[in-house]
């Protein structure tokens, strides 16, 4: 994994957290951990997605993937609803649980063990297929469209991966604008709190 993955070397959005109020830092803070134990996924399904979400982001630092798991087991457990779905796809809780269960059994079919004891390559190539809805057949596919699947675990896990502060400070994100908001909003200016590029960086 890339070490240096940072263009802005020196800024830390949690530098600015004086200038937010209490409820933003509160919900910031979350984001650092420790986070308490799963309420939905079982250990099988949390070490499949930890996996996934290291293909997905090319990252595997502990404390942000943490982060990402418990952002997903969040969002399942919640009680709010989805923004939308499409006709013939389960509910998420549902698309995620049996999707993973068909991911693990593709992986079987295809080299003989479950995805976890697959190499590298052999899990890249199960969600390369699985993303291109093109995965060796199986009866799981006609309840679990293999896309949507794909695209639920991908939406969630780069959702969460950039909403937390050690990325926004490595991509120059400014973090929670309130209530102090952004004043230099012709293009091409920035406010003085506001990640900064080396000048001799091409």
């Amino acid at each position: 994994m890339q070490e240096n993955r940072t263009r802005y070397p020196g800024y830390d959005i949690l530098n600015e957290k004086e200038h937010w109020d209490e409820h933003t830092w509160e919900i910031v803070l979350k984001r650092l951990g420790p986070f308490p134990k799963y309420k939905f996924l079982n250990d099988n399904e949390a070490k499949m997605i930890f996996t996934i979400a290291q293909h997905i982001v090319y990252d595997n630092r502990n404390e942000i993937l943490d982060f990402v798991l418990y952002h997903i087991d969040s969002t399942l457990t919640s009680p709010i609803g989805e923004d939308q779905r499409k006709v013939g796809t389960p509910e998420q809780k549902v698309l995620v649980r049996e999707g993973l269960k068909a991911i693990d059994k593709l992986a079987k079919k295809q080299y003989g063990a479950r995805f976890l004891e697959t190499d590298v390559q052999q899990q890249l190539s199960i969600l390369a297929a699985v993303q291109k809805g093109k995965a060796v057949p199986m009866d799981e596919w006609q309840t679990i469209p293999q896309k949507e699947l794909f695209k639920k675990l991908a939406t969630q896990i780069t959702s969460a991966y950039y909403s937390h502060p050690t990325v926004w400070s490595e991509i120059g994100y400014g973090g929670p604008a309130y209530p102090r908001g952004y004043v230099r909003v012709e293009r091409g200016l920035t406010d003085p709190w506001e990640a900064k590029r080396d000048a001799n960086e091409s």
